[in-house]
C-alpha cells in the first residue's frame, strides 16, 4: 500500500492525573484542522507511553478520565474527509504496567532500568522487555485494534534491539550454554527477542489484513541491517533537526534508505525543539524547508504534533503545517515514483563496524563524509557490504573500513571494471592485518606517533599550500608506484609535561616532510582519519582536500554541477514513466540558538527562520538522454538551456527555499 505525502503523527501521551480527557473533541473542529493543514494521513493513538488506551478495551484499561471511544470518533472523522489513519500503539513503553509488573521491565547489568534509571529520583518512562509476559499483553492489544478498527496501518513505537539482563533473558542465555556476562551472548539474546517480537506482531496483524502496513519505530534505521528494515512494510525516518539531530542528519539517513527500494517517510515535528513540547512552534520557513528536503531525498512527509488532553486541535498548529503542506501538495506529481540518482557510493562505517564493541561509536567518519559531500553538491548514497557497486563512479571507504576477504574481492572486481576508490585512515587495510588489501600505490607503515600533525597539498592551484593542522589520527605510508598528492610535516614534539609550546599544540617542523597521500589511476588514499576530523572540527581544508581528490579521481566528471553555496543542497531524481529528470535545489539560512539535551548530552539547536532567496544560479547536468525541454515546477515556467561539452546548462532565475528543475527527454 503506497504511503501518502502529507502525514501528521499525532502524539497523545496523556497522564492519568489529568481529567476530562477528550472533553472538547468535536468532529467538525478535528476535520477543519486537518483540512487547514492539507493533511491526507494522520497517525492516531490506541495506547500511549503512560499505558492507557483511548477506546474501550477488554485487554488493557481505558484512560480513567476518558468517557467515550475517542479513537473511533477520530477514525470516523478521518474517513468522512478521505484521510488515512494508521493506528499507534506504544510498544517499548507502558508506564502503568512498568509500575504494576516490575518483572516485565528491561534491566541493565546493574539491575537498573535503561532510559529512566529508577522510580524515585527522576520522572520518566521505563523500557519493557519483550521476553516477558508483557509481550502477550502487547500482542493482545494489537489484535484488539485489528478486530475493532480494521486500520490501514499499525505503528509500534520504542521498538528496537536492546540488551536486557532481566531474570528471563539471563536464564535464556544460560540455557543456550552462554554466559550472561559476555556482551556478545547478551546481544545474541537481544536479537532473538526482537526477531520473535516482530514476527509475532506480523502474524497477529496479517491474520486480519495482509495489506495493513506495519512499522516498528526505534528512532533510527541502522545502516547494514536490511533484516531490521525488512521487519517493516515501509520506513519512517525520525529526524527532528531542532531536537538534537541537526539538519544534516536526515540527508545521511535517507542516503542509505533510498537504496533499499522501500517506501519511506521523513518524520520531523512542528515543535521548536522535540517531542512533547506543548506550546512550542517552528517558524513556517523551517517546516517548508524540512518537507522540501524530504521530497528532494525521495521521501514522503510526516510532521509530529501532540494533541492537547482536551482533544481539541490547535488551529494555529495546522495553519503552520498547512503552509508547508500546500507546497508539498503542488509538488507531488514530480515526486511520485521517482528514483534517487547517485554518482558516489559510501561504504558506511556503521554498516561495517556496528558490532558489539562499537555500540557506543557515533561513526564520525560517516558523519564527516556526509557533511563534505552534502556541502560539496555531490550526488551520493550510503551502502552496506551487500550493496551493488557497479553503477557508481566512485566508492568511498571513510576512515575505518577494513576489508574482509569478501569485501576485498567485491571492491577489487569493481576496480577491475573501471571503478574508482578513495580510502582514508585505516580503510582499505586487510582485516586483522596492517597492510593494504588493495593497490593504493603505497605501503602502509602504521600510526603516526605525532599528533596533531600537518598536511601540505597543492589544492586547485599548482602552488603548494602552507602547513595545515590535522587533528585526526595520521598514518604513515611509503610510496610504491603511486603518485604523491599530499605531504605530512610533524610537530617538533608532542605536547606533554616535559615540553610544550604555546597554548595548544607544537608548530610544524618544516625541515622534514613525508608522503601522506597517494593516487593511482583508479585509487586514492589519504593518510588521516580525515572524515572524522571534519565531523569533529570542521576545518575547511579537510573538505577542500577531499573534494580536490574526488575531482582528480573522477576527472571532474560530475553528473550535476551548480553554483549553490555550501548550505545549498542538490539532488537528482528520475521519473522513468514520465521520461524526465527532476533536479532539486534547496537553500536555507540556519542559525544556532541555544541548546537541546538528548540522552543527557547537550547539542546546539540549529533553527531556520529566514529564507534567503538565491538568484541566477548556474546549473549543468550530464545525463545520457537527449533533453528536449526544461521547466520549473510547480510554476510550469520554461527556461532556456544550451548544450556544451556534453553538459546541459541553464540558469535558474530564483531559488526560494526549494526549486524543482524538470528536464524532459
Amino acid at each position: 500500500m503506497s504511503l501518502r505525502y502529507r502525514q501528521v503523527h499525532l502524539d497523545f501521551h496523556t497522564s492519568e492525573h489529568i481529567s476530562e480527557i477528550g472533553g472538547q473533541f468535536e468532529k467538525k473542529q478535528f476535520q477543519e484542522a486537518l483540512k487547514m493543514g492539507r493533511v491526507d494521513s494522520v497517525t492516531l493513538f490506541s495506547k500511549c507511553h503512560h499505558g492507557w488506551s483511548y477506546h474501550p478495551t477488554a485487554v488493557n484499561e481505558m484512560h480513567p478520565h476518558l468517557a467515550f471511544d475517542l479513537l473511533e470518533k477520530q477514525l470516523e472523522a478521518c474517513e468522512e474527509i478521505g484521510v488515512k489513519a494508521p493506528i499507534y500503539i506504544s510498544a517499548g513503553y507502558d508506564e502503568k504496567d512498568a509500575v504494576r509488573h516490575p518483572e516485565w521491565l528491561l534491566r541493565d547489568i546493574d539491575d537498573s532500568t535503561p532510559g529512566t534509571a529508577d522510580f524515585v529520583q527522576r520522572a520518566g518512562y521505563h523500557l519493557m522487555c519483550f521476553n516477558s509476559g508483557y509481550l502477550d499483553k502487547l500482542l493482545a492489544e494489537v489484535e484488539e485494534v485489528m478486530q475493532r478498527y480494521h486500520p490501514c496501518g499499525i505503528f509500534l513505537d520504542i521498538s528496537a534491539v536492546r540488551p536486557c539482563y532481566c531474570s528471563k533473558c539471563r536464564q535464556d542465555i544460560l540455557d543456550r550454554g552462554k554466559d550472561p556476562r559476555d556482551l556478545e551472548a547478551v546481544m545474541e539474546q537481544a536479537e532473538a527477542v526482537y526477531r520473535n517480537y516482530t514476527q509475532k506482531v506480523m502474524q497477529t496483524v496479517h491474520k486480519y489484513d495482509k495489506n495493513c502496513t506495519i512499522f516498528h519505530n526505534g528512532g533510527h534505521i541502522p545502516k547494514g541491517r536490511t533484516d531490521i528494515a525488512g521487519y517493516n512494510t515501509h520506513l519512517e525516518l525520525e529526524s527532528l533537526p531542532t531536537g538534537g539531530w541537526g539538519y544534516q542528519h536526515f540527508p545521511m539517513s535517507a542516503a542509505y534508505v533510498c537504496s533499499l527500494g522501500m517506501d519511506y517517510l521523513g518524520m520531523t515535528g512542528k515543535f521548536h525543539n522535540a517531542w512533547g513540547e506543548f506550546g512550542g512552534f517552528k517558524h513556517p520557513n523551517a517546516l517548508r524547508y524540512e518537507t522540501s528536503l524530504n521530497l528532494a531525498l525521495g521521501a514522503k512527509c510526516s510532521i509530529g504534533d501532540q494533541l492537547h488532553p482536551s482533544g481539541k486541535m490547535d488551529m494555529s498548529t495546522y495553519e503552520l503545517i498547512g503552509k508547508a503542506y500546500r507546497e508539498v501538495e503542488a509538488k507531488e506529481p514530480w515526486c511520485e515514483g521517482s528514483r534517487h540518482y547517485s554518482d558516489i557510493g559510501i561504504i558506511s562505517e556503521e554498516a561495517v563496524n556496528s558490532n558489539v564493541s562499537d555500540r557506543a561509536n557515533r561513526f564520525w567518519g560517516d558523519i564527516g563524509v556526509n557533511g563534505i559531500l552534502l556541502e560539496g553538491g555531490y550526488l551520493y548514497s550510503f551502502l552496506d557490504k551487500d550493496s551493488e557497486l557497479g553503477h557508481y563512479k566512485l566508492i568511498i571507504l571513510p576512515d575505518t573500513i577494513r576489508l574482509d576477504s569478501e569485501l576485498q574481492r567485491k571492491i577489487s572486481e569493481y576496480i577491475k571494471g573501471g571503478g574508482k576508490v578513495l580510502a582514508s585512515g585505516v580503510s582499505g587495510l586487510k582485516e586483522g592485518e596492517e597492510r593494504f588489501a588493495l593497490d593504493f600505490g603505497a605501503d602502509f607503515l602504521g600510526e603516526n606517533p605525532y599528533s596533531p600533525d600537518y598536511v601540505l597539498w597543492k589544492g586547485s592551484s599548482e602552488k603548494e599550500t602552507g602547513a595545515r593542522v590535522m587533528y585526526g589520527q595520521g598514518y604513515c605510508i611509503q610510496c610504491n608506484g603511486g603518485r604523491e598528492i599530499l605531504r605530512r610535516q610533524n610537530p617538533y614534539f608532542n605536547r606533554d609535561i616535559r615540553h610544550f609550546c604555546s597554548h595548544q599544540h607544537t608548530p610544524n617542523d618544516s625541515s622534514k616532510s613525508y608522503t601522506a597521500g597517494v593516487m593511482t589511476e583508479n585509487t586514492a588514499y589519504i593518510g588521516w582519519k580525515i572524515f572524522t576530523d571534519y565531523a569533529r572540527m570542521g576545518s575547511v581544508h579537510n573538505k577542500q582536500i577531499v573534494l580536490s581528490v574526488i575531482d582528480m579521481l573522477l576527472a571532474w566528471d560530475k553528473t550535476v554541477q551548480t553554483g549553490l553555496p555550501d548550505r545549498g543542497i542538490v539532488t537528482l531524481t528520475q521519473q522513468e514513466k514520465q521520461a524526465r529528470y527532476v533536479l532539486h535545489l534547496l537553500f536555507a539560512h540556519t542559525t544556532i540558538r541555544g541548546e537541546v539535551s538528548l540522552d543527557d548530552i547537550s547539542y546546539p539547536m540549529e533553527v531556520i527562520e529566514d529564507i534567503v532567496p538565491l538568484y541566477n544560479i548556474p546549473v549543468c547536468v550530464n545525463v545520457p538522454e537527449n533533453i528536449k525541454r526544461i521547466y520549473l515546477a510547480p510554476q510550469m515556467e520554461e527556461i532556456s538551456f544550451k548544450k556544451a561539452d556534453g553538459m546541459i546548462c541553464c540558469l535558474v532565475p530564483e531559488i526560494e527555499c526549494h526549486q524543482m528543475v524538470v528536464m524532459e527527454y
